[in-house]
């Protein structure tokens, strides 16, 4: 009897915690329509195969480079592990994940998210750690990343941040439940439309223009990290009109990169260079490129990481071939299908927020 009594307990627990489980997976926000952004961290850990370069950062990376374009044009693995208004510690704890399953020859940072010092947003926060698969560099970004009102808990168990979610979810809740479609190509966000960039606002005078102690400890501790893996990092400036980028952040950034012998490429000052037209390479009217304008971005890096870096051309491997001829496909026909998206309702509409 007392067995049984065993048995029966210890059945009761494992269908308690499937259950759980199961209804976890449920309330938790899909990001398959509207903001698809909140998928792209979780999509690194079905990659197939080593990348030689990484980037990380916030928008101004998976919106503005092309990994396809990389690989087409160069033979260079990429893959981007960027999320929305990605934080400095993000970027850092991000990268350190990364390690876990590769060593890539270079790390490219984009910088703007220097300008902050202090955990801004939950709803951001959790685009750049819910993706994260569980371990002790999660649990830090967590801690890095919190603000005052939030609880670790939440994050470490979301079922405890998301069962209000029970009498709102909707029908992708159901039908993503159990496995999501690819929203990303190697974390590279796709737009095929255009908005041509407008007038913005005079930037304003700020009272002080010093990066805030946090931000550099954390760009201290990428820069030691990659020197410890033996990458290359490199320091970005991506090239978008908006937010604005003061000539006093650029000079700082220079200025550390001269310190620590890195590479930094302010890519506003080289728009013509590249080839970029803001009348046709954004959807958003400056704000990120769109995909013409990602392609003519990456071919500019791309060769310049060949010339720079002396980064192997991996067109010819069968394995890479393969895996990249799929990507490739899967790339083909998500800009095929956001054309004809665009001709029969005039936007994408798959990109309205729900």
């Amino acid at each position: 009897m007392k067995k049984k009594n065993i048995v029966i307990g210890i059945i009761t627990a494992i269908l308690l915690i499937v259950s759980l489980g199961v209804l976890q997976r449920l309330l938790m926000p899909k990001f398959m329509t509207g903001i698809v952004e909140g998928s792209l961290v979780e999509e690194y850990y079905q990659e197939k195969s080593k990348h030689d370069v990484i980037f990380v950062g916030d928008c101004e990376v998976y919106e503005n480079f092309s990994p396809i374009t990389l690989w087409k044009n160069y033979g260079i693995t990429s893959y981007i592990r960027g999320s929305a208004q990605q934080l400095i510690w993000q970027s850092y704890y991000l990268l350190e994940d990364t390690l876990r399953f590769e060593k890539p020859d270079v790390v490219v940072f984009n910088v703007l998210s220097l300008k902050y010092d202090q955990p801004q947003s939950e709803a951001y926060n959790r685009m750049s750690i819910d993706g994260m698969q569980l371990s002790m560099t999660k649990i830090n970004n967590i801690l890095a990343s919190m603000t005052p009102k939030e609880n670790i808990l939440d994050y470490i168990f979301p079922i405890l941040r998301y069962h209000s979610r029970i009498t709102s979810l909707t029908a992708d809740d159901f039908k993503y439940c159990f496995g999501k479609d690819k929203v990303s190509t190697n974390g590279y966000y796709m737009r095929v439309d255009v908005k041509p960039a407008g007038v913005f606002p005079t930037p304003k005078k700020l009272a002080d223009y010093s990066f805030g102690a946090n931000a550099m400890k954390y760009l201290d501790k990428m820069t030691l990290l990659c020197k410890q893996n033996g990458i290359k990092l490199i320091l970005i400036k991506a090239p978008c009109l908006y937010p604005h980028w003061y000539k006093e952040w650029d000079d700082q950034v220079k200025t550390y990169a001269q310190k620590n012998n890195l590479d930094y490429i302010n890519m506003i000052n080289l728009v013509d260079k590249i080839g970029i037209d803001f009348k046709k390479n954004t959807y958003d009217a400056g704000l990120h490129l769109n995909l013409s304008g990602a392609e003519k971005l990456a071919d500019y890096f791309g060769a310049y990481l060949v010339r720079n870096y002396a980064l192997k051309d991996h067109r010819g491997d069968p394995s890479l071939d393969k895996i990249y001829n799929d990507k490739t496909a899967f790339y083909n026909d998500m800009k095929q299908s956001q054309i004809d998206e665009i001709k029969r309702y005039g936007y994408l509409k798959r990109f309205l927020v729900k």
